[in-house]
């Protein structure tokens, strides 16, 4: 059986997602705390207003999750042990015959840090693919959704420090990596950046994850971060990544169109350089769920961009600040399902 992985802009069933649980990625304080799980909620509710949205939540969570909610999203109880769904949950693909199946990738908290458990959420991409009823396509390789980019026509972006991690693939090569891509994505040209953004590598980070780096906005056309502020230590990171796209070319060998998406002005926080990133969006079915750092120009500019990048869908910020200091974005606590295709 051929599968392929259809890029994030095909025709969705449903998106889903899992509701923050008590623990250190949440916050330690109460304020901390409401602040993650308001965000959390306010992302949901944008989604909704577009296609439906299933959250997975904690049973000790669930009082809580339907009060925040509401009845306009559909909750299911599972044990968890973190709540960014992009990685340990499935990602969606089509068979030859465009039926649904889910690919379960092995989670091992993004490498095993001594901050993370795996224990319950290795198991959630088989629990999805149950709710939704889709065979499950068993791989062997440590990988996590916000790992990889899809174009939908055979060309894949990966990150050497990401699939190649020793602490995740310690005997893999490009040559495995590209194979298994191949095998359970239809990937047939990838694309390898050398690392991902600056504050990824810090203790919460993925250590180079691509969705906040460089996304497909269609075929040939890539949406890439642009730090503009020499300042920063990722005005040279993607200096050199925007180099590299600008030589590379798809797997139907078209150039690359490269469309800047300049990092809003803010550099820091309390905790060093941010990774404040646009790329990290969401597409769904009429709209694009947007991240929005509390800056009035750069978050408009963001939106004009995205909103030429993707016609016909309405851009929908969500300020995403307490995403990025728990470490991820929009697109990393969600997962989209995807349409089955008859051919």
């Amino acid at each position: 059986m051929r599968w392929t992985m259809p890029a994030e802009t095909a025709p969705q069933d449903r998106i889903w997602m899992a509701f923050p649980r008590e623990g250190v990625t949440l916050g330690e304080t109460v304020t901390e705390r409401e602040a993650g799980y308001a965000t959390w909620t306010a992302v949901a509710h944008a989604i909704a207003e577009f296609e439906p949205v299933t959250m997975i939540v904690d049973p000790s969570e669930t009082a809580r999750a339907r009060k925040m909610l509401g009845s306009g999203i559909e909750i299911v109880e599972r044990v968890i042990d973190d709540f960014w769904m992009r990685d340990p949950g499935p990602t969606f693909v089509h068979d030859e015959r465009g039926g649904l199946a889910a690919v379960d990738w092995i989670f091992n908290g993004w490498g095993g840090g001594e901050w993370t458990s795996s224990t319950h959420d290795r198991g959630l991409a088989q629990f999805i693919a149950g709710i939704a009823g889709v065979p499950v396509v068993s791989s062997l390789l440590v990988n996590e959704g916000g790992g990889i980019h899809v174009d939908g026509e055979g060309t894949i972006l990966l990150t050497e420090t990401v699939q190649l991690d020793p602490d995740r693939n310690p005997h893999a090569d490009k040559g495995r990596v590209e194979a298994e891509m191949a095998r359970t994505l239809g990937a047939e040209k990838a694309i390898w950046l050398p690392k991902g953004l600056t504050r990824d590598y810090d203790t919460f980070g993925t250590r180079g994850h691509v969705d906040i780096v460089a996304t497909f906005a269609g075929p040939g056309k890539v949406l890439l971060h642009d730090q503009q502020s020499p300042d920063h230590p990722d005005h040279a990171v993607m200096a050199a990544i925007r180099a590299q796209l600008q030589a590379e070319t798809d797997a139907k060998g078209r150039k690359l169109e490269i469309m800047a998406l300049p990092a809003p002005d803010t550099l820091r926080d309390g905790h060093g350089f941010v990774d404040y990133s646009y790329v990290n969006h969401l597409v769904i079915n009429g709209a694009v769920i947007a991240c929005a750092f509390g800056e009035p120009r750069a978050d408009a500019r963001a939106a004009e961009i995205l909103a030429a990048a993707y016609p016909g869908r309405r851009v929908v910020p969500v300020d995403a600040r307490e995403l990025f200091a728990r470490g991820g974005g929009v697109h990393c606590i969600t997962q989209q399902q995807p349409k089955a295709v008859v051919r």
